[in-house]
């Protein structure tokens, strides 16, 4: 595929998930080159990232996750460099990137996600209990993959909890809990172009979908489409969507969302703009149902990577 040129894909990087994000960016880098793709892996952390304009590459794949490459800072110096790349632009990608803004602006749209609150010590921990009742979700505002994440069942857990999210960012999200169905929702495309995959439901040993369970596990049950009433599965894919277009989202992107198990009612937890696309995935699982390939579907992103602030490629 000559017209796409000199591809970069980005992996690696020097956040948390870095692990992860090497998994993925293999795997995308095999599906652009079995579909004759001249694309090369590039590991920011490693290089500079002027060394894309001197190598000659014509764009990128993002196949980073978290911070500096899912927060919006990889992006800006592809704008300065103006080479096109994948996925959101930079103030997206910065807004989804931080868990407390994002439910602020999808507040502001109607769209529903669970009582939150920030957190600065402790004792902030200790007043959302009483303010939401237990269990109260824990977790750093801008990191993924359940990185830092505490379930706190008891007031005597707050200060510990509160120190585990902190490690990892100065800003700390504490969520009501909802008990539920644990539900993820793949969008691919831009602006009316965008449309949203198959639901997916998660069942992982013991309702406990973390770190491991998500990338390095077997027995964490995927079941896409998710048995759900056709009414119901449109609702929440519609939601999904509306979540995508509230934040600016572009190209691709995946929805997290907890269905209330006493009512049915869903409630929107995040959105990831560089999601995993390892053998775990789920944006390629929810591509699979649609009858879309894991390389065809590298190909589809790859089409929609162009440059977000109206600049012209170097």
């Amino acid at each position: 595929m000559a017209e796409f040129g000199k591809v970069a894909v980005l992996t690696g990087g020097r956040s948390a998930e870095r692990e992860v994000s090497l998994m993925s960016g293999a795997g995308v880098l095999a599906a652009l080159r079995a579909r004759g793709v001249d694309a090369h892996a590039f590991d920011p952390a490693e290089r500079p990232m002027d060394d894309l304009v001197r190598e000659g590459f014509a764009r990128v794949f993002i196949a980073l996750h978290g911070r500096f490459g899912e927060d919006g800072t990889v992006q800006g110096a592809l704008e300065l460099l103006g080479i096109p790349y994948t996925g959101s632009g930079v103030m997206a990608s910065a807004i989804a990137m931080d868990k407390v803004y994002t439910k602020r602006i999808w507040t502001t749209h109607g769209l529903p996600t669970p009582g939150f609150a920030l957190a600065r010590s402790g004792a902030d921990v200790l007043e959302a209990t009483r303010r939401y009742g237990l269990p109260l979700a824990v977790k750093p505002s801008r990191e993924g993959s359940t990185i830092g994440f505490t379930k706190v069942v008891s007031e005597d857990q707050c200060t510990a909890a509160y120190e585990i999210a902190r490690r990892h960012d100065d800003d700390v999200l504490c969520e009501q809990f909802v008990d539920g169905r644990e539900l993820t929702i793949a969008v691919i495309g831009t602006g009316a172009a965008a449309r949203a995959l198959p639901v997916i439901e998660i069942v992982a040993p013991a309702g406990n979908y973390d770190y491991q369970n998500k990338y390095f596990r077997d027995d964490t049950r995927y079941d896409c489409p998710a048995d759900l009433p056709e009414a119901l599965s449109e609702r929440i894919r519609d939601i999904a969507l509306r979540s995508f277009h509230a934040l600016g989202c572009e190209g691709w992107a995946r929805a997290d969302v907890m269905l209330r198990r006493a009512d049915d009612e869903p409630f929107l937890l995040e959105i990831n703009t560089s999601p995993g696309m390892t053998g775990h995935s789920l944006v390629p699982m929810a591509a699979k149902a649609e009858g879309i390939s894991y390389e065809d579907l590298c190909v589809r992103i790859l089409e929609t990577a162009r440059l977000k602030a109206g600049g012209t490629a170097a």
